[in-house]
């Protein structure tokens, strides 16, 4: 049976750390579009600030 459960970000944890302590429970994070979207304007406004290094476009695109 498969269960998708909605939790609050500061209750994950220590309800990750119950599943994960349960030996026939198999767990797997589901990261929603919205929080890596969230990363990556971070990271954009990291690299725009100077404290991250980005990749040009070019090598972006050969990498695809």
């Amino acid at each position: 049976m498969k269960v998708l459960l909605e939790i609050p970000d500061n209750k994950a944890s220590s309800l990750m750390d119950v599943l994960n302590s349960i030996p026939y429970v198999k767990t797997k994070t589901i990261i929603e579009p919205k929080e890596i979207l969230k990363a990556a304007v971070k990271e954009f406004n990291l690299i725009r600030q100077g404290k991250l290094k980005g990749i040009p476009a070019e090598q972006l695109l050969n990498e695809l």
